[in-house]
């Protein structure tokens, strides 16, 4: 989208011929197509993490270890839970004649489950960086993993977006 233009405009002149309602389901299908990619691998690491405390080893983690791996549990289920919600919430709201609030709503939910992953994996790297290595290298390891992820996750695009805005600014001029 063009930052001098709104969206249904950009979508007038780019899309010719597309309704709000085609635009809608476009949004809609793009959203469930990109959480895809985060489901998968989401639901993976919780499955894995459901299965630690059930393997050899694991008794000998400390109690820090032990309430650090709970809390990832957890935020793993949380961050799961959010990257599925969108699918639930189209079955739920189906034929109601709601896909812009959907489209919204599934859009901030996925976000938000999106921002959760990469706390999910940085604590799972901490974690692990702790067990083997003690929590000064766990920490470091994990703050540089939680770093890593949110400069691509949400730096790289927010940066682009208002390199973008910028851009419009200085042309419009």
């Amino acid at each position: 989208m063009s930052p001098d233009k709104p969206d249904a405009d950009w979508n007038a002149d780019v899309r010719e011929g597309e309704s709000e309602a085609q635009r809608l389901d476009r949004n809609f299908d793009d959203l469930l197509q990109e959480l895809r990619v985060s489901q998968n691998g989401t639901q993976i690491l919780f499955a894995f993490l459901l299965t630690v405390p059930f393997s050899n080893g694991f008794n000998r983690v400390t109690s820090f270890e032990r309430g650090l791996y709970f809390a990832t549990l957890l935020l793993a289920a949380l961050s799961a839970a959010m990257l599925i919600a969108p699918a639930v919430m189209h079955r739920v709201l189906f034929r109601q004649h709601m896909k812009a609030r959907l489209v919204h709503v599934a859009g901030n939910v996925a976000l938000g489950g999106q921002a959760l992953l990469t706390v999910v994996v940085s604590s799972s790297v901490f974690l692990v960086g702790t067990f083997l290595y003690g929590v000064a290298l766990g920490a470091v390891a994990g703050g540089v993993t939680l770093l890593w992820w949110c400069g691509w996750f949400f730096a790289v695009p927010l940066d682009v977006r208002r390199r973008q805005a910028r851009e419009a600014t200085t042309s419009s001029r």
